[in-house]
């Protein structure tokens, strides 16, 4: 085999007394000869020098480059350099050679992000995966490079996520985003830059706010950030970086926790008005809306979660005639994208959120829960494959479908003021609703928890200011401690 400088590299060392293995012997005692011809087609010219009496050779292509190669071994032995009595190489070489081996990989943020992609894309989730690419892509912003002709940042954003599907790997990309995707190629900064505070501090940023400069919600920059930290993690884990930039980056300006806004809860007569208002919605078309009334009765009496019920089947449901039934959900349908699924279809199959690919979960449900899903089974019966709720085609309902349907339910029931309100403004509200009912009714936490599907940690975090509604109750709680409920004008005298 012939290298890229015509050298042959079946070159040979021989001695009587070879050096012991690991340790590097220098010696001054070197001899070059000039350079002779072999019996070889591919390297006839032959170069031999001798260091400290071993016979080291090297063989090439043309006169030339054995010429060359004598030039740069005879350079070195005028400079007094020490040559290696193992490998022949002057002690320049053997230290350009070290250096060299020691250099840490560095790739560009575009390059990383599909070799990080690929190391997760087997274990993950397709909504997992999406979050990553959504990580990923944010970075990107900060990480693109700068420069005449450097792309719009929704091009950024759309051309990562679509090159960090490892199926796109063989496809050329859209039009759309080819000069994007070339661009980032070539252009989008070293994962060394991130150790530079102003790119850190950029990186940061673009995980904290939208394109259009406003901040992101608290759980946007949580997946965000999740993201990026395992992607550094891997970074890490690969040698890449010595340690994790993000570490010690906090969040500036207002917090936002994960707590349920009480506006968002709706009271009886709501619920019911709400649910009465889905069977009025596309009536005229297929009953789109007919079609979904148990379907948000899950979510407001059962603490289902969406992509739950829309996965929810026959054999799961409990549904006597009269009293209290139970649903026992088993998997989630979540819709992804097709993209990000391992089938190729927009809803991904998995199971309960944070559990056990085979956990389940039993919960008790309502009267009223129980008649809503009887009278669905004998109006529509059940899909194909077993499932409670389809649309009109068979098929699973989409969350854009049913995101749709509840818009026009909520324009229908509620006065144009508690419209424009946070009022069940998401399906996912009435799951709230439901939980704070149970809590209010004295369940305990952890049973709580348990029907819903979280942690009592969770429920005490996020539910904490939704239990207790009696602002007026602790009020006289407060005067009678105080003493002015025995003295009413105690107050005026002050």
């Amino acid at each position: 085999m012939i290298d890229r400088r015509g050298r042959s590299l079946q070159s040979s060392t021989s001695s009587a007394d070879p050096a012991d293995a690991g340790e590097t012997t220098l010696s001054t005692d070197v001899r070059l000869w000039k350079v002779s011809k072999v019996n070889s087609k591919k390297a006839p010219y032959q170069l031999r020098w001798i260091v400290a009496g071993k016979v080291m050779t090297a063989s090439f292509a043309t006169v030339a480059l054995a010429d060359s190669r004598r030039s740069e071994l005879w350079q070195a032995m005028r400079r007094g350099e020490a040559f290696d009595a193992d490998s022949g190489l002057p002690e320049s070489e053997l230290r350009a050679a070290a250096e060299k081996a020691n250099v840490r990989p560095d790739p560009n943020w575009w390059d990383f992000s599909r070799e990080y992609m690929v190391s997760r894309w087997r274990t993950a989730a397709a909504k997992t995966r999406e979050g990553l690419a959504d990580s990923l892509a944010t970075v990107a912003l900060a990480m693109a490079g700068e420069g005449a002709g450097a792309p719009e940042p929704e091009l950024v954003r759309l051309a990562m996520r679509w090159a960090v599907v490892p199926a796109h790997g063989d496809e050329g990309p859209p039009r759309e985003l080819r000069s994007t995707c070339e661009w980032l190629a070539e252009q989008s900064l070293p994962l060394s830059a991130l150790l530079e505070s102003r790119v850190v501090r950029d990186v940061h940023y673009r995980l904290s706010f939208k394109l259009d400069g406003t901040s992101a919600a608290a759980e946007t920059y949580k997946r965000r950030r999740r993201g990026f930290n395992t992607a550094m993690e891997y970074a890490v884990q690969e040698g890449y970086l010595d340690a994790n930039p993000l570490v010690g980056m906090k969040r500036t300006g207002p917090s936002r926790s994960g707590a349920v806004d009480p506006r968002v809860l709706v009271n009886e007569v709501q619920g019911r008005q709400l649910l009465t208002a889905v069977s009025y919605v596309g009536s005229v078309h297929r009953n789109r809306g007919r079609r979904l009334v148990p379907f948000y009765g899950c979510i407001l009496y059962g603490a289902t979660r969406p992509a739950e019920a829309v996965a929810l089947r026959e054999p799961q449901c409990f549904l006597p005639r009269t009293g209290w039934g139970t649903i026992t959900p088993k998997e989630t349908r979540p819709v992804a994208g097709k993209s990000w699924t391992d089938s190729g279809e927009r809803h991904d199959a998995r199971g309960l959120k944070s559990r056990d690919v085979d956990a389940d979960r039993t919960t008790p449900i309502p009267p009223i829960l129980v008649w809503l899903l009887r009278e669905h089974v004998a109006e529509f019966g059940f899909a194909p494959d077993g499932r409670f709720f389809a649309n009109e085609r068979g098929g699973l309902v989409g969350s854009s479908s049913y995101w749709r349907v509840w818009q026009e339910a909520r324009e229908l029931a509620l006065p144009p003021e508690k419209a424009d309100s946070p009022l069940a403004r998401r399906p996912y509200d009435l799951r709230s609703t439901c939980i704070t009912n149970w809590l209010r009714s004295g369940l305990p936490v952890a049973e709580v928890a348990r029907r819903a599907g979280n942690s009592p940690e969770v429920i005490h975090r996020n539910y904490a200011g939704c239990i207790d509604e009696s602002e007026e109750a602790n009020n006289r709680k407060i005067e009678e401690t105080m003493g002015w409920d025995s003295d009413p004008e105690a107050s005026s005298r002050l």
